[in-house]
């Protein structure tokens, strides 16, 4: 870990100035404060905010960087407007990070700094992510990746450094809920944001998934949590709410929570932008 941290310290020292897309999740919050504690004031987190993140996580991002005394910087995006992305194909990461990642560079550019970075570590290329090609065809730069980061090292270090996030659950984007096909609205996400919340307080717990088929819910919890939403009353609860929100069927997907499950029907040929 010592080796890994020294390198990605003199990578960033490199870089002299540079602007950390920071999502809020533990990656990116590794990164800037690394960069942060390396380069000082030449070091600014950009969260882009749109449709696609929930209210409580753009607070929590705040209050990292709050803490921190990082300064912090809120670049409003507007995902539904793009039909590229709202289509939902399986290549719809692909166009919302070429987005965002041309506006921060144009950020960059207005405040004169050197490089755009992000958080993604060296297991993210083991999945099936077609942001990546994004990443790197506008040469955004990858410094935990680089320095040789696996997710538990992400967490490791986030711990070891006394990172508030060093547990925070993953949360993707609100669109990974939609089945591929699907038109991303915003009634659409709204309703995956509040089925989610509705969930949560009621398991108490943050890994689960509401994956949105059209008409119906299929909801991913951990094995653990099988007994307590199966409880008769907790059942008929859920599936009233979640129909209130407009499902017609109320499923339990019995492979439990996993990340990227909407991936598993890609065909080989749909995964060639990996």
């Amino acid at each position: 870990m010592e080796s890994k941290l020294l390198k990605l310290k003199n990578r960033l020292q490199e870089l002299r100035s540079v602007l950390v897309a920071y999502s809020g999740g533990v990656d990116s919050a590794l990164l800037l404060a690394v960069a942060h504690k390396v380069l000082g004031d030449k070091a600014i987190a950009v969260t882009a905010v749109s449709e696609l993140m929930t209210e409580k996580e753009v607070e929590e991002a705040k209050f990292f960087t709050a803490n921190q005394q990082i300064r912090h910087m809120i670049l409003p995006v507007s995902d539904l407007t793009d039909p590229e992305f709202t289509n939902n194909t399986p290549n719809r990461c692909y166009y919302c990070k070429k987005r965002r990642f041309i506006m921060l560079k144009d950020l960059a550019q207005q405040k004169g700094i050197d490089w755009v970075i992000e958080g993604s570590n060296l297991d993210d290329l083991s999945d099936y992510r077609p942001g990546a090609r994004a990443i790197k065809e506008l040469n955004i730069l990858s410094p935990l990746q680089e320095a040789g980061f696996t997710k538990k090292d992400v967490r490791n270090l986030a711990q070891e450094l006394g990172l508030s996030v060093w547990n925070k659950p993953s949360q993707p984007c609100l669109a990974t809920r939609i089945a591929y096909g699907t038109t991303i609205t915003k009634e659409a996400l709204n309703r995956v944001k509040k089925a989610e919340e509705y969930l949560t307080s009621l398991l108490g717990t943050h890994t689960l998934r509401v994956r949105d088929h059209n008409t119906i819910a299929r909801l991913e919890i951990n094995h653990e949590d099988f007994s307590l939403i199966a409880l008769p009353a907790n059942a008929k609860a859920i599936s009233n709410k979640l129909k209130s929100l407009g499902f017609s069927y109320v499923t339990l997907d019995l492979q439990g929570y996993r990340q990227g499950s909407m991936n598993e029907i890609l065909q080989p040929g749909e995964l060639k932008h990996k």
